[in-house]
This record gives structure tokens, sequence and C-alpha cells, in this order.
């Protein structure tokens, strides 16, 4: 029997902590780096940040000669085409992932879901339910950590703990993380998450100005970009690497 396609979403509450971000550079890591044939679904409707990444970053190489080579140096060295982009909206994303795994020339690994912020209607509540796995990025901000909390709770307590889905594992983890910040208040957040019944990611993500970096006419190393993976100078220190692994021990994905 053909293993089917996980469906992994990073999905929250609340905007600003990179659940954008990292739909599109774990994705980019694992399908140019790894790999894994990688699909997106953006229901995150209407802004569809990662549709109009794409289009972004397609009329870059086509119109840009420096972009346009090293598409096509990327090409020639790994084989690997751009993965697929979806828009949908939260009541159709499911039936459009299953659509895009039937039409779909290479058998797909992953299909990530860039989810709405909100659980206030039945569309986002079935697409949430068709999950594999849920990653949720927190910050250290009270209004963040609360909404969030708030939202994974909803989430383990009407969902998970009763079996009324197919998620197998839902996990927070920390990202903007400030060196400055005190340990202690960490180790607070942490104890609070764990009494809530909660899992946490052991990778932690820096707060640097570098996951902002996409492809623009300066010609700057990339960081964010869904046709080319992360620049690898860019990524020390970045940990993104420590949990693009993380993840896939959860998800057994070698």
């Amino acid at each position: 029997m053909e293993k089917q396609p996980l469906f992994v979403a990073f999905s929250t509450q609340k905007g600003g902590v990179g659940k954008t971000a990292f739909t599109v550079l774990l994705s980019s890591y694992l399908h140019y780096f790894n790999g894994k044939n990688i699909a997106i679904v953006d229901c995150d409707f209407p802004q569809h940040s990662i549709m109009e990444m794409r289009k972004r970053d397609q009329e870059l190489v086509m119109n840009d000669i420096y972009y346009k080579r090293m598409a096509h140096a990327q090409f020639k060295e790994m084989g690997k085409k751009v993965y697929p982009v979806v828009g949908s909206n939260p009541e159709e994303a499911i039936d459009d992932a299953l659509r895009l795994i039937e039409e779909s020339k290479e058998p797909i690994d992953i299909v990530f879901f860039d989810l709405p912020g909100t659980m206030n209607n039945q569309g986002v509540i079935r697409t949430i339910k068709a999950m594999d796995y849920i990653f949720s990025p927190i910050s250290a901000d009270r209004l963040v950590l609360s909404s969030t909390l708030s939202f994974a709770s909803a989430l383990n307590e009407n969902l998970i703990s009763i079996g009324k889905s197919s998620i197998k594992g839902m996990y927070l983890f920390w990202t903007m993380v400030d060196g400055r910040e005190k340990t202690p208040l960490y180790v607070a957040y942490n104890d609070a998450i764990g009494e809530l019944g909660l899992s946490l990611l052991e990778t932690t993500i820096p707060d640097t100005k570098r996951f902002r970096r996409e492809m623009d006419e300066t010609h700057r190393a990339i960081f964010r970009s869904t046709i080319f993976p992360p620049d690898k100078f860019l990524l020390k220190g970045s940990n993104v690497e420590e949990l693009v692994s993380e993840i896939c021990r959860i998800i057994e994905i070698e």
C-alpha cells in the first residue's frame, strides 16, 4: 500500500510569530535540501501570504537575470522543480489537498497547510481535525502566549485527547527568543505549559531579522523563499536546521 502524505500545519491564533515564515522555511528546506516532495495549501484566506510570496518569487526569476541563472543552476544541481503552492480556503482546503495529491506526477511526502489564525468557523475546525501534526510557534509576550495556550488547550481538550481528529501530536515551540530575557521566565512558562498537558519542542528559535530576508533586487543572500532553500550561511545560528531535525523525528520522516 502506498504511503499517504502527511498533513502538517503551523497554526496559531496570534499573528506575527512566524506561522507563515516557518511553513515556507520548512517546506523549502525539506524539498530542496532533503529531497522530499512537498506541497503547500495556503488557506489563510483572504491574504494568502504564501501565494503572494510565490508570485513575487516567480516574477523575480522571470525578470531578473541573476535569479534566472540561480534557478537554472539549482535545477541542474538538484533536479527538483519548485513545489506547488495552492490557494484555498478553510472550507475547501482538504479537498484541494487531495486533488493536488491525486494529480501530482511525483508522490507527495508532506502537505503543509497555512491556516487562518482563528477557529471561529466550521471550515477551520474541519481542516484542523484532518491534520496529522500541528506545530504552534509562541513568544514570551503575554498576549501571544495567552492566546496560543487557549487555542492549544481547546484543541487538546475538544479534539485530540478524546480522539475526535486525525491529529497524532501537537507541539508548541519558542520563537523570537531574546538572549537577554531571563531563563527563569521561560522555566515558569514551560512549567505552565506542562501543567496544561501540552507538549513543547526542545528547539528554540532566536529573535533575528534574517527571518524577514526574502528575494529582492539587491540580490542579498535569501532566507525565506518558495523557490530557493534558505542560504546555508544564514542558517547558522538560526536553529532552523535543529527545528527541521526535531520535527522530522516526531513525524517520522527520514
